[in-house]
C-alpha cells in the first residue's frame, strides 16, 4: 500500500508530559544515593503511558532499565510474568554471577521462574519468601552506580503472585539504586478489582508515589497533529479532532494520521473508538488482515516470535515478509528483538474481537498444537499456562483440562498457590465434560484432585475455600471406606479440613485430624506426617486461653494414651523410611516432643530432643522447621532464665539463614524472642533498635509481628517513652487481645497493655484489664508468660491499695478492685508451675508486693523481699533485680538498716542508668534523696527534681498517688492550708495547670509513692 500510513509512528515530537517526565529523571537521581522509590503511574486506555515510560528509559544508561509486562490476554495460571521477564533480561545482560551472589550455594529460588538455570528445591510454602527475599537481594546487587530502573507493565493484567511481589518489593527495597514505575489503566479498575484495593495500600508505604495521566488539552493536541501531519491544522479541524478524541493521545493519532481530518459533519467518522482504530484495518488486503488476526491470536504475552507467527499463519515466507511489512509500515506490528509486538494492546484486543468464531477457535487450536511441534518457541515455564489458554479459547475441552493439569504442575513449581488453585479449579470445571478425565490427570480421582486444591487454598492462606471444597469432596465418599486407597484420601482431606479449622480462631481443628487419624491406613504414606500434625496442634491447644471444646478432646485422648507426647513419640516410631516425608515428620515431632518437654519445665529431656529436630532439619535443608526449632528452643530457654544461652541458639540460626538467603523464615517469630531475651536481659536500646534496624519481611505473618510490636511496647515503657508503649500496645480500653485462642497472644498483648497502662498512670485501666485476665484467662496453661503478667497485676495491686490509704475517700472503686485482683492473684498462683530460676523468682516478688499491699509489718516485708532479691540474683534479669532491691531497701528502712539500705539503692541506680531504664533510675534517686546519702560513694544526694524543697517533694510524691489535700496534710503532720500552699507552689514551679498534670509529672521524676515496675513507667 501506498501513501501514508495508516497509522503514523508515535507523534515524532513528544508532546506533554514533560513535568511527568521530569518527575521520573529527578526520582531516578534521588535513588541512586537514597532509598529506593516506586511510582505508579495510571491513566485510562491511549492515554500515554507507556510512551511516557519509553521516553524516559531512552535518557537512561544503557543496560540499566529492565521491563516487564503482564499477559495481554490474562492468561490464567501464569504466575510472575512481568519479573520473569525482568529477571530474563537480567541474566541476557549480566549473567548468571549476581543470581549466585543473591542466592548463596547456587541458583537458589530463581530456577522457579527460570527454568534455564536448573532446577528449583522442594515446593515448600515458605520457600515463596525465601524467592522474594532472593530477588530483592538480586535488585540490589544489579543496581551499580547509575542505579537501575525495573518497568512492570499493564498492571491491571497482575496475577496475584505478581501483586504480592510487588507489595513486598515495596515494603522491604531499601538500599538505595532500584526505582520501579509500574503502569496500570485505569479504566479498567472496576469495584472489585484487586488492583483497585491495592494501590492505596501501596501509597500508604514510604517512597511509594501515583500519578494519572489525563488526556491531552486543546493546545497539546495541536502541537501532537501537528507533529504527525507536518503542517497545522485549521481551527474547526482542531476544534472536530480535540472533541472527538477527548484529548487521548492515541486517537488523535489515529484520526490526525487519516489523510484528511474530517469535520463535524463528516457522517464516516465512527463514534466508537474501537471502531475508529479498525477503521484502517479493514483497508489491508485479505492475505496481510489475516496474519495480523494470526498475531491477535497468538500474542497472549508481550508479543508473537517470528518463527511461530510464521508456522501458524501457513504462508509462504515471501507472502508472510510481505504482509509483516504493511503492518510493520503502517505503525499496527513493531518488531522486537526476534518476533513482533502490536502498537497498542487496545488494537490487538479490537483485532482479536473482531475474528468470527470458526476461524477463533481454528486459530487457538493451531497456537495450542504449535506449542507441542515447536515447544521451544515458548518459555519451559509459559507452555502450560498458554496451551490450557489456547485449547480453552478453542473449546478443546479434553486437552484444555490436560493443559490446565500441567499449569497446575507449572504453577507448584513458582509457589503461584492461588493460580495453581485457579488452575486446578478449572480442572474440576471440566471433569464432567470430558471422556476419561481421570487418565488426563495422571489416574487420580475427583476427590484426590479436590484435595490438591485444597492444598492450593491452604497455601494461599484461602482458608474458607479450603474448607469448602474439603466439604464437596468428603459428602462425595463413604463415612467408612472400605478400600485403604479410598481411605487414605478421605483421611488426608480430614487432614486438610483440621488444617484449615486450625487457622480459624472460632474452630478447632482437632476433631479432624483425630478422625483423620482413625481413618489413615498405617502402612500407607502419611501416616506418620499425620501423627506430627496432631501431636503438634494438641501441645498448641493445651495452651487454648479458655474451656474450648479441644479440652475435652485432649482429656479423651491422653486417657487412651494419645496425649501430645505420646502422639510425637508415635509419630517418630511411624515415620520409619528414610523418604523425604518421614524425615520431616520425623524432625517435626522431636521439635514438638522437645518443646513439650520443655514446657513441663523438664529441660533435661526435652532439649535433647529440640536440638535433634533442629539438627535433622537442618540436614534436610527444611528452613521452616529449622527456625521453629531454633525459636521454641531459645524461648525455653529464655523462661528457665538461660538467656545467654538462648540468644546464641537464635542468632546463630538467624545468621545462617540469612547467609543461605532464608532470612524470611520465621523472621517474626524470631525476632520476637530475640527481642524478649534482649529486654528481660535489660539491653532496652537494643531491644528498640532491633525493630527499627531490621524490619520484618514477612508480610504475610501478622500474629508474630503483633507480638513484635507488644515486646516494642514494653521496651518503651520501662525507658519512659509512655506515647511509643502506648502506641505499640494499643488503645486504652482494648480488649481484642482476650478474644485470641492461643494463650501466648492473650498474655503479650495483656503485658504490654499493662505497662502502657502503668506507665501512664491509668490505675483504673490496669485493674480493669487484671481483673478481666483473671476470670477469663486460665493462665496456669502457660506459666512461662503467666508468672511476669501476675507480677504486672500485683504491682497493680499494690498502687490500687496505697491510693486507698492515701485517700481513702476518692478510690472506694479502685481499693475495691484492688483487693478482688489480690484474691485471684494469690488463688492463680497457687495453681501456677513454678521451675527453673525465673518463675520462682517472679513468684518471690508476687508474694512480697501483695503482702505489702496488705500492709505487712516492716520485719516480715524485708524478708520477703530479701527472699526475691536472693530469687532475682540466680536470674540474668537486671531490671528485676534492681526493682526487687529498690523494695527491700524501702523495708530495710522501715527496720531501721539505713546502710544496708543505700547500698542496695547505689546498686539498683547503677543497673537501671545502664540499662536506660530512666523511670527506675529516677526512683532510686528519689529514695537516695529521702535517704540523705549520694548515689557513689561520698557523694552528696541528689538535687530534689524542677527546683522542689525537700517538703514540695514530699507533697508532689503524694499528688503522684491522688491523694486529697487533706489527705497530704494528715500524712505529713501539715495543716490543709499548708498542704494547699505547697499544691499552689509545685503547680508554678512544674508550669502544670491542675493537680492530675502535676501528678503525671511526678511519675515522670520518679516521685509515685513506690517502686516503678523494671518493665513500666510505674508500678
Amino acid at each position: 500500500m501506498g501513501g501514508m500510513p495508516l497509522f503514523s509512528d508515535t507523534s515524532p515530537v513528544f508532546v506533554g508530559r514533560r513535568r511527568h517526565l521530569r518527575l521520573l529523571a529527578d526520582q531516578a537521581q534521588r535513588v541512586r544515593t537514597g532509598p529506593p522509590e516506586i511510582l505508579l503511574v495510571g491513566g485510562d486506555a491511549g492515554v500515554g503511558k507507556s510512551r511516557l515510560v519509553t521516553e524516559f528509559a531512552a535518557t537512561r544508561p544503557a543496560g540499566t532499565v529492565f521491563v516487564g509486562a503482564c499477559l495481554q490476554l490474562g492468561v490464567d495460571g501464569l504466575s510472575y510474568a512481568p519479573f520473569t521477564a525482568v529477571l530474563r533480561q537480567i541474566l541476557r545482560e549480566r549473567g548468571p554471577a549476581p543470581f549466585a551472589t543473591a542466592a548463596p550455594g547456587g541458583v537458589g529460588e530463581f530456577a522457579r521462574l527460570l527454568p534455564e538455570l536448573g532446577e528449583p528445591s522442594s515446593d515448600r510454602q515458605e520457600n515463596r519468601g525465601i524467592l522474594f527475599e532472593q530477588l530483592l537481594r538480586l535488585l540490589d546487587q544489579v543496581t551499580g552506580d547509575d542505579g537501575i530502573t525495573v518497568v512492570l507493565e499493564d498492571l491491571h493484567w497482575a496475577d496475584g503472585a505478581t501483586r504480592d511481589l510487588l507489595v513486598f518489593l515495596a515494603r522491604n527495597l531499601s538500599r538505595p539504586g532500584t526505582q520501579v514505575v509500574a503502569t496500570y489503566r485505569s479504566d479498567d479498575l472496576h469495584r472489585s478489582h484487586p488492583l483497585r484495593r491495592l494501590l492505596p495500600e501501596l501509597e500508604r508505604l514510604p517512597g511509594v508515589g501515583r500519578i494519572v495521566l489525563e488526556p491531552f488539552t486543546r493546545e497539546e493536541v495541536r502541537l501532537q497533529a501537528t507533529a504527525i501531519r507536518g503542517e497545522e491544522l485549521g481551527r474547526d479541524a482542531l476544534d472536530t479532532l480535540f472533541r472527538r478524541s477527548e484529548g487521548v493521545p492515541l486517537f488523535v493519532e489515529a484520526l490526525a494520521s487519516a489523510e484528511s481530518c474530517p469535520d463535524d459533519d463528516d457522517p464516516d467518522l465512527p463514534d466508537h473508538f474501537r471502531d475508529l482504530l479498525l477503521e484502517p484495518v479493514h483497508r489491508f488486503d485479505e492475505t496481510t488482515l489475516n496474519v495480523l488476526r494470526v498475531a491477535a491470536v497468538g500474542a497472549v504475552a508481550d508479543g508473537i516470535e517470528h518463527e511461530v507467527l510464521h508456522r501458524a499463519a501457513g504462508l509462504p515466507e515471501k507472502e508472510l515478509e510481505a504482509a509483516l511489512n504493511v503492518l510493520v509500515d503502517a505503525n499496527v506490528l513493531r518488531p522486537q528483538r526476534t518476533g513482533y509486538r502490536f502498537r497498542h494492546a487496545l488494537l490487538r484486543d479490537a483485532v482479536h474481537e473482531e475474528i468470527l468464531p470458526g476461524p477463533h477457535s481454528r486459530l487457538h487450536l493451531r497456537f495450542a498444537q504449535l506449542i507441542d511441534e515447536r515447544p521451544d518457541a515458548v518459555p519451559v515455564d509459559r507452555r502450560a499456562s498458554e496451551q490450557a489458554h489456547h485449547y480453552q479459547a478453542a473449546q478443546d475441552l479434553p486437552r484444555a483440562m490436560q493443559a490446565a493439569w500441567w499449569a497446575a504442575i507449572q504453577a507448584r513449581k513458582t509457589l503461584a498457590f492461588a493460580e495453581r488453585l485457579t488452575m486446578l479449579e478449572r480442572v474440576l470445571s471440566l471433569w464432567d465434560r470430558v471422556p476419561d478425565p481421570s487418565d488426563r490427570v495422571q489416574g487420580l480421582s475427583w476427590a484426590e484432585v479436590v484435595s490438591r486444591a485444597a492444598n492450593a487454598a491452604l497455601s494461599a492462606h484461602r482458608n474458607r475455600r479450603a474448607l469448602e471444597l474439603v466439604d464437596e469432596a468428603l459428602a462425595t465418599l463413604p463415612e467408612e471406606p472400605e478400600d485403604a486407597a479410598t481411605r487414605a484420601t478421605r483421611a488426608v482431606l480430614l487432614r486438610q479440613r483440621g488444617e484449615a479449622r486450625a487457622y480459624d480462631v472460632r474452630g478447632s481443628g482437632i476433631p479432624d485430624l483425630v478422625r483423620a487419624l482413625e481413618l489413615h491406613p498405617a502402612d500407607m504414606p502419611g501416616y506418620g506426617e499425620l501423627l506430627a500434625i496432631l501431636a503438634r496442634e494438641c501441645a498448641l491447644a493445651r495452651e487454648d486461653r479458655t474451656d474450648t471444646p479441644n479440652r475435652r478432646i485432649l482429656h479423651e485422648l491422653a486417657a487412651s494414651g494419645r496425649s501430645p507426647l505420646a502422639l510425637a513419640e508415635m509419630a517418630i516410631a511411624a515415620a520409619g523410611s528414610d523418604s523425604p516425608t518421614d524425615r520431616i515428620a520425623t524432625a517435626d515431632a522431636l521439635i514438638t516432643l522437645g518443646g513439650a518437654f520443655m514446657q513441663e519445665g523438664d529441660a533435661e529431656r526435652g532439649r535433647p530432643l529440640l536440638e535433634r529436630g533442629i539438627e535433622a532439619a537442618k540436614e534436610l535443608a527444611e528452613p521452616y522447621l529449622e527456625a521453629r526449632g531454633a525459636g521454641n528452643l531459645s524461648h525455653f530457654l529464655r523462661e528457665i532464665g538461660q538467656h545467654e544461652d538462648g540468644l546464641r541458639v537464635l542468632e546463630e540460626s538467624l545468621a545462617r539463614h540469612e547467609a543461605l538467603g532464608w532470612t524470611p523464615v520465621r523472621k517474626a517469630f524470631n525476632y520476637q524472642n530475640r527481642a524478649e531475651i534482649l529486654l528481660e536481659m535489660g539491653d532496652l536500646p537494643g531491644t528498640r533498635a532491633l525493630f527499627r534496624n531490621n524490619r520484618v519481611r514477612d508480610q504475610w505473618d501478622h500474629k508474630n509481628v503483633y507480638f513484635i510490636q507488644a515486646v516494642e511496647a514494653r521496651a518503651a515503657a520501662a525507658m519512659g517513652d509512655v506515647a511509643a508503649a502506648r502506641a505499640g500496645a494499643g488503645p486504652r480500653g482494648d480488649r481484642s487481645m482476650l478474644e485470641a485462642h492461643r494463650m501466648n497472644v492473650v498474655q503479650l498483648g495483656c503485658m504490654a497493655m499493662l505497662d502502657a497502662a502503668l506507665a501512664e498512670g491509668d490505675l483504673a485501666e490496669a485493674l480493669s484489664l487484671s481483673l478481666e485476665v483473671a476470670e477469663r484467662v486460665a493462665l496456669e496453661r502457660s506459666p512461662g508468660y503467666s508468672w511476669p503478667l501476675m507480677e504486672q497485676m500485683a504491682v497493680a495491686v499494690l498502687l490500687g491499695r496505697e491510693q486507698g490509704r492515701v485517700a481513702p475517700d476518692g478510690a472506694p472503686e479502685i481499693v475495691e478492685r484492688a483487693r478482688t485482683v489480690a484474691g485471684l492473684v494469690r488463688a492463680t498462683a497457687e495453681r501456677l508451675q513454678v521451675s527453673g530460676a525465673v518463675r520462682p523468682a517472679y513468684a518471690a516478688s508476687v508474694r512480697a508486693l501483695l503482702a505489702e499491699a496488705e500492709g505487712a509489718v516492716p520485719e516480715e516485708l524485708a524478708a520477703l523481699w530479701a527472699e526475691a532479691v536472693a530469687r532475682w540474683e540466680a536470674t540474668p534479669l537486671r531490671l528485676y533485680l534492681a526493682r526487687a532491691r529498690l523494695r527491700e531497701a524501702e523495708a530495710l528502712v522501715g527496720v531501721g538498716d539505713r546502710a544496708r539500705a543505700v547500698d542496695l539503692v547505689r546498686l539498683a541506680h547503677a543497673v537501671a542508668a545502664e540499662c536506660g531504664a530512666s523511670p527506675l533510675a529516677r526512683a532510686a534517686e528519689d529514695l537516695a534523696r529521702r535517704l540523705g546519702a549520694g548515689l557513689a560513694g561520698d557523694t552528696v544526694p541528689p538535687p530534689a527534681p524542677a527546683g522542689l524543697t525537700a517538703r514540695e517533694t514530699e507533697v508532689l510524691r503524694l499528688l503522684a498517688t491522688g491523694a486529697t489535700n487533706a489527705a497530704i496534710a494528715e500524712a505529713l503532720f501539715i495543716s490543709p492550708k499548708t498542704a494547699s500552699v505547697h499544691v499552689s507552689n509545685i503547680l508554678g514551679k512544674l508550669g502544670a495547670p491542675n493537680r492530675a498534670t502535676a501528678g503525671a509529672r511526678a511519675r515522670e521524676l520518679g516521685l509515685s509513692g513506690t517502686v516503678p515496675n523494671p518493665l513500666s513507667q510505674r508500678s
